[in-house]
């Protein structure tokens, strides 16, 4: 056995120089600062206090960048992934309690163990059931629904949290004239600034520059603001070792929504890991690889409170440009969320969540492919289809039940 294979770190780091570190150093430096506020705000997605997204910063990234095939995946805490756990955890327990936040825990541990275990016996092959259109359809829907949820915290009306579109847009429409006009305001200036940067320089750290004003805003003119929700009290410290409580009945109905986010997970990470690899040569990813690093990285995560994570779309691709070359950037990042959570959660007490929540929409909203669905329309009709149709049953019957659409529609055009 190439103990490389089973233990990828071994790879790069024996060669390791210091032109690789100064790259590494700068991107791990930038992906931090950009995961902290996602941390903080997908955690709420996740129905979860804003700790818990910092949690997810820290275990997962080590276990990936030491088993990982891909040496510039960013691993975490994610929308897509975060939504879900919220729709499925809500059904057994009470959003934000003790109790809901010991299922979100061990939900990781399942998804960690079916994930490990699809590795160990090379089951990355059913990746290949799945097509792009159905992948390109099934996350531009999520995009939308986990856009959607976020004016909740945008408009500062208690709007009911679903997967179901027109749930969602049914409770929006009864309530949209009870919104906070402050709350709207910081929100949309917010968005606004966010896309204004991002068109000046996509390399501003363009999140955490928000996160600052709307800090200095709540603090220094509170008074004036003082409808407007706030993070409040993030602890300091980092998460103490324990075991997820295993319950067999809570595993059963827990089952199909771990296996959804098997699923959506490894898609996210294969897709994501292909990208970077085309664009360089000094690495392959290796499905089976990536599904023994996801499952270690929710499995020992789990010991230390995370709840499950998978890789990052947007951080990825940024880890790649500011230069990250190796899993060194990871660890440079875990290093400074420690330092946050050490030092600097104090900080976040005064950022409004529409803060937050403005940061999360202009994220996912990029994720809507309109044009990989327009070359579909002029190139392949039936991938077209394919892809509205897994599109449309995501949005309408929810997550769990569009993948499943989308599968199923897979195998039969296959």
């Amino acid at each position: 056995m190439n103990i490389k294979k089973v233990i990828p770190i071994l790879e790069w780091l024996p060669n390791y120089n210091k032109s690789l570190f100064r790259g590494d150093f700068i991107a791990g430096i930038t992906v931090a600062i950009i995961l902290i506020p996602q941390g903080i705000a997908y955690a709420l997605i996740a129905g979860l206090p804003p700790i818990y997204g910092l949690y997810c910063a820290l275990v997962p990234q080590i276990m990936y960048a030491i088993f990982g095939s891909s040496r510039q995946v960013a691993i975490g805490p994610v929308a897509m992934d975060s939504l879900i756990v919220a729709t499925g955890v809500s059904t057994l327990a009470l959003t934000g309690s003790d109790s809901y936040i010991t299922i979100a825990i061990l939900l990781a541990f399942i998804v960690g163990c079916i994930q490990l275990l699809m590795g160990v016996f090379r089951l990355g092959f059913i990746v290949n059931f799945l097509s792009k259109p159905v992948i390109t359809g099934f996350t531009s829907a999520v995009a939308f629904i986990i856009g959607l949820n976020q004016f909740r915290n945008l408009l500062g009306v208690n709007f009911i949290q679903s997967d179901q579109i027109q749930v969602v847009i049914g409770d929006v429409l009864s309530k949209l004239a009870n919104y906070n006009l402050h709350t709207t305001i910081i929100g949309l200036i917010a968005v606004f600034l966010i896309i204004g940067l991002r068109k000046i320089n996509k390399k501003i750290p363009n999140a955490l520059l928000v996160i600052i004003l709307g800090i200095m805003i709540m603090k220094y003119f509170g008074i004036k603001f003082d409808d407007v929700s706030i993070v409040k009290d993030i602890p300091s410290g980092l998460p103490s070792f324990s075991f997820p409580e295993l319950d067999i009945a809570q595993i059963r109905e827990l089952m199909p929504i771990a296996l959804t986010l098997v699923m959506v997970g490894y898609l996210e990470t294969i897709s994501i890991g292909k990208t970077l690899e085309a664009k360089q040569d000094s690495y392959k990813v290796r499905p089976n690889q990536e599904l023994i690093a996801l499952g270690l990285g929710n499995i020992v995560g789990s010991f230390f409170k995370a709840y499950p994570t998978t890789s990052s779309f947007s951080r990825s691709a940024i880890n790649q440009e500011s230069g990250g070359k190796t899993g060194m950037s990871a660890l440079i990042s875990v290093c400074i969320v420690i330092l946050t959570l050490l030092f600097l959660t104090p900080l976040f007490y005064h950022l409004p969540k529409t803060v937050l929540a403005a940061i999360i929409i202009v994220a996912v909203f990029r994720l809507i492919n309109l044009k990989e669905a327009k070359f579909l329309w002029r190139a392949n009709n039936l991938d077209f289809w394919l892809m509205l149709a897994t599109f449309l049953s995501t949005l309408i019957l929810g997550i769990e039940y569009g993948i499943i659409t989308g599968v199923g529609l897979s195998l039969i055009v296959l």
